[in-house]
């Protein structure tokens, strides 16, 4: 699944080619997760703005003198992935969204249609609203503390990588970075969150943010499908420490990686270097 990295770095790979476009038109083709909540025709003649970032969705801002304000939320789901260019192939299946601009085609490409693209008048109101008030702060907020962090996982019996996962303390670490920055805090995976101490919370808000931001210089993980608007994967799974290392030696101590699963997720930690 794209998690921050990989959506911060498609957003990174098409914001400002996009911005400033005339809508022309939209397109749909197999329904998503949710449907778009507006008549494509609606779309046209709007002005795309800054597109930002909220944990792993998108808000394409839209403008226009003679319709109401709002924009686009986009969601990659499970194996999506977006292009941007002045023109695309004739679209295929699995393409189920396409925004025509006056500077290029941006399309949503999503064969588990686990994705989303809806319309909202902001980004606090309707279900966008809904969908981003559950989230977490940011992994580089200032917010993100280790006495935040520490406060938060407070009488929550839940294992640590569960809580990293959840969404609802910090947004964006997924599996693999968990697994990483767990790794980097010396923090074994089943640690009960309660037991996660203010200082190991001091070297997790550390961990979280040094592998993510390895992670967005390397153009994020691709394991499968992801690529960015340009159709470039990323690189840092081929620098993991322990993801996807079963039984080969740590890098610090050479004791084998291990595996289990958390919540139907795969897990490497070393039994050596990570403490409960």
């Amino acid at each position: 699944m794209p998690e921050l990295p990989e959506v911060e770095v498609t957003r990174q790979s098409f914001a400002e080619r996009i911005f400033g476009a005339q809508v022309t038109g939209a397109s749909l083709g197999k329904p998503l997760r949710w449907p778009l909540g507006v008549a494509p025709e609606a779309l046209r003649d709007q002005v795309v703005g800054a597109v930002t970032r909220r944990g792993k969705y998108l808000w394409l801002p839209l403008e226009a003198p003679t319709a109401a304000r709002g924009g686009l939320l986009l969601h990659l789901g499970m194996s999506g992935s977006l292009s941007f260019a002045p023109a695309l192939p004739p679209a295929g299946a699995h393409d189920h969204f396409e925004l025509h601009t006056s500077q290029g085609t941006l399309r949503l490409t999503d064969p588990r249609r686990f994705g989303a693209v809806l319309w909202s008048s902001s980004q606090a109101e309707g279900l966008a609203g809904k969908l981003l008030s559950t989230l977490g702060v940011e992994p580089f907020d200032a917010a993100f503390t280790a006495g935040y962090l520490h406060g938060l996982l407070h009488g929550r019996r839940v294992a640590i990588k569960q809580a990293l996962l959840a969404g609802d303390i910090v947004v964006g670490v997924g599996n693999i970075y968990a697994s990483e920055a767990l790794f980097q805090a010396g923090i074994d995976p089943r640690t009960p969150s309660y037991r996660v101490s203010l200082a190991r919370c001091e070297r997790l808000v550390e961990a979280v943010r040094g592998t993510l931001t390895r992670a967005l210089a390397l153009g994020g993980s691709t394991l499968r499908d992801f690529r960015d608007t340009h159709g470039m994967g990323g690189e840092f799974q081929l620098q993991a420490q322990v993801y996807d290392r079963e039984g080969l030696p740590c890098p610090r101590c050479c004791t084998a990686v291990k595996r289990l699963v958390q919540g139907q997720r795969s897990t490497y930690f070393c039994p050596r270097c990570q403490k409960r």
